[in-house]
């Protein structure tokens, strides 16, 4: 991959070994529980509403795009070696532009904000599926809100501690879903072949705008280069960690859609959207196979909140020590930035409260695809120095902007009003970040990212 030796930082600035408590397990946990949360549990009732029985091949080519971004990521992360992942890439490479920097990095911790509130919002439509209070929007909102509380005080307590307990979560999670979606497959008597037979044919726009929808579910792989201060071997360990992560969710994604549009009518599938697998596998399995499908929601959307809140909040405490966030934001116990997780929890609580899940997923959508495609931009515009083969970055720069553009024709067709609104979060998040940054800020103006590399090995 013609990757290049950074230049030695001074001995000063190297962080000790001992604070590198990540190992690759822990790293491909922590994607993994980015990814593998409430995006798919959501994904699944619109992209079967629009493709029907061929929603697992259109989950597997969204993996495709993620793939695409995750290439772009993984180039300037290893060129650039920092913790800032997407916002510091963009400053760095586009480093005359620092104003353009700050309002992605807004738009970015916006978008991570929105999906931690989505992951939440489904943990508890799981967790309270089985009551007679299920339908009470009150009560799922309030469970929601006490389990983000409970994962930012994890995150908070310490940074061993939730690594561990990531890798617990998010390997018994995957075991569960695959278990659940392999018995899933083998209860059907029909085939992908026989459904699709019996649907209405389906159009390759459609099939493009749904692959491009469940880009949102695969988000989270770039959460493992928010941890460069705290892995060991970052050079070797963070493609390994993201390509693996990336490869894992495609692979858990598709089983279980092949097992849900098999098992489960698409009506149940569309109707009850955030936990219809739940209710799906009880109507086939009984009530051990719902229990356990729960079991496996909760452990996905559980681990999706932790990994987020750890990564996002680093991205925080990055952007706010640039001074395009307020100061306090920035502080840090150890490595663990305290101030940016209590705000991250608190502002995903208040969307939860006041947003709409559809809303929520789409914003998400487009806002990772917007800055993935920017991605792709500054590696292409760098690929002299990250070692970027220039058909994939034209491929990857295409099908980024590609996958922008169906969201947004989605919504025009379907849901003006929507789209109409996402727009307007857009333009809030950017005059509230010119604002702050017009601000006389502290951060030094970005240098050449040609003298900036840190060594990180």
């Amino acid at each position: 991959m013609n990757w290049k030796r950074p230049v030695r930082q001074p001995a000063a600035t190297v962080h000790r070994s001992r604070d590198r408590v990540l190992g690759l397990p822990e790293l491909i946990a922590i994607a993994l529980g980015g990814m593998v949360g409430g995006g798919i549990f959501t994904i699944l009732g619109v992209s079967v509403a629009m493709v029907g029985a061929w929603t697992p091949l259109v989950i597997a080519l969204g993996g495709g795009v993620a793939g695409l971004a995750a290439w772009s990521y993984v180039k300037l992360a290893l060129y650039y070696q920092d913790e800032g992942a997407t916002y510091s890439f963009f400053k760095r490479t586009f480093y005359n532009s620092p104003r353009a920097a700050a309002l992605i990095g807004w738009w970015v911790v916006f978008g991570y904000i929105s999906t931690l509130a989505l992951y939440a919002y489904t943990f508890s439509s799981y967790a309270i599926s089985g009551f007679e209070l299920a339908d009470e929007v009150w009560l799922r909102k309030l469970v929601a809100g006490a389990v983000i509380l409970v994962f930012a005080l994890i995150n908070i307590w310490s940074v061993r501690g939730m690594g561990k307990l990531e890798d617990l979560i998010v390997y018994t999670k995957l075991v569960l879903l695959a278990v659940i979606a392999f018995v899933l497959i083998n209860r059907s008597t029909l085939t992908v072949r026989d459904l699709a037979e019996q649907q209405e044919p389906v159009s390759i726009l459609s099939v493009m705008i749904i692959a491009s929808l469940t880009f949102v579910a695969f988000e989270g792989f770039q959460l493992v280069i928010h941890a460069m201060k705290e892995m060991r071997n970052p050079i070797r360990n963070t493609p390994r960690a993201i390509y693996s992560a990336v490869a894992v969710a495609t692979f858990i994604y598709v089983v279980i859609a092949l097992g849900a549009v098999l098992a489960i009518p698409f009506e149940d599938i569309v109707e009850r959207q955030e936990y219809a697998l739940a209710a799906g596998t009880s109507g086939v399995l009984g009530n051990w196979g719902r229990e356990l499908m729960v079991l496996g929601a909760l452990l996905a959307t559980s681990s999706a909140i932790s990994g987020t809140l750890f990564g996002a909040s680093r991205l925080m405490a990055v952007i706010a020590d640039d001074g395009y966030l307020p100061a306090f934001v920035a502080r840090r116990r150890g490595h663990i930035p305290t101030y940016a997780i209590i705000v991250m929890a608190a502002m995903a609580y208040v969307l939860i409260v006041a947003g709409d899940l559809r809303l929520i997923l789409e914003f998400g959508s487009v806002t990772f695809l917007l800055v993935s495609f920017l991605m792709a931009v500054a590696n292409f515009r760098i690929r002299d120095k990250t070692g970027a083969s220039v058909p994939m970055a034209l491929l990857s720069i295409i099908v980024l902007l590609g996958g922008v553009g169906m969201i947004f024709w989605y919504e025009f067709q379907a849901e003006p009003a929507k789209m109409v609104a996402i727009l307007l979060v857009y333009f809030v998040l950017s005059l509230a970040a010119m604002l702050y940054a017009s601000r006389p800020s502290r951060a030094a103006v970005p240098g050449r990212p040609d003298t900036e590399k840190g060594d990180m090995s």
